[in-house]
């Protein structure tokens, strides 16, 4: 019974996974199906019981299913419990306004760096939000600084072979090179990522620190090139620093950490 109930959570999570991944909207239950390589009558129990909990929901105008309620409940009080998310938003949303940029906060997932945060500035608006997206730590800036916190056998570790997946003509594929970039996020304090993860692209980022004086999450100010290139990207870094400074403070960081 207990290997039953494990499959059983685990083809709802693969349902719930693909209805998350879906690029075109509501999905139909063969769509899923498919999706998940369940078979048709094994989806429909599924999605007939996820919907009873408010885990999915099904469209009035027809035989399709989005994510219900109960996950975005679930999804809220997962990030009002992160304390980092708690100290940083209110500072994150300032800084967009006052900077007109996108400003997102993560962490780190495993190999990759998650949004707990995302705001727009008026030179930066979109129309979809970036909270629960996940990112490659060797690309972005975000994760750069999420990678300065830890030593050199655990990046390797974390990072698995080489090349790493390249993304532009700007990523980073190689230990070396990535080892020698995250030396200057040391010196600077911030991590630059220069159209590394998408072409007209430029973010800056600041590692977030906890009472330990570890790197337990990151800030960045992002926008398009043609915008970013308008600002003082020196003053912008230096913004950026103060605010993940009183975001670390919070988080209960007392005193100065050495530099590795």
């Amino acid at each position: 019974m207990p290997g039953e109930i494990q499959q059983g959570i685990g083809r709802a999570a693969s349902v719930l996974e693909a209805l998350g991944a879906s690029t075109s909207g509501p999905l139909r239950a063969s769509d899923i199906a498919r999706a998940t390589g369940l078979g048709a009558s094994t989806t429909a129990r599924l999605l007939g019981t996820l919907e009873e909990l408010g885990y999915v929901s099904k469209l009035a105008a027809g035989p399709a299913y989005t994510i219900g309620p109960a996950i975005l409940a679930l999804s809220s009080a997962g990030l009002n419990q992160n304390a980092v998310h708690r100290e940083a938003r209110s500072a994150a949303q300032e800084l967009a306004h006052r900077t007109g940029l996108s400003v997102n906060v993560a962490v780190r997932d495993g190999a990759s760096s998650v949004y707990l945060c995302h705001f727009e500035g008026s030179l930066a608006p979109k129309s979809h939000t970036m909270v629960g997206l996940h990112q490659p730590l060797h690309a972005s800036a975000l994760g750069k600084c999420l990678l300065s916190g830890l030593g050199d056998d655990e990046r390797r570790e974390l990072l698995g072979d080489e090349p790493y997946p390249r993304y532009t003509k700007n990523t980073l594929t190689t230990f070396e090179a990535l080892t020698a970039d995250l030396a200057r996020v040391a010196e600077r304090g911030t991590a630059l990522e220069d159209q590394e993860l998408a072409l007209g692209r430029l973010c800056v980022a600041a590692p977030i620190r906890d009472a330990t004086g570890s790197v337990v999450a990151a800030i960045s100010i992002s926008g398009r090139l043609t915008v970013m290139n308008d600002h003082d990207l020196d003053a912008l870094s230096e913004e950026l620093v103060e605010v993940a400074d009183r975001i670390s403070v919070g988080l209960g960081m007392i005193s100065a950490i050495p530099v590795r």
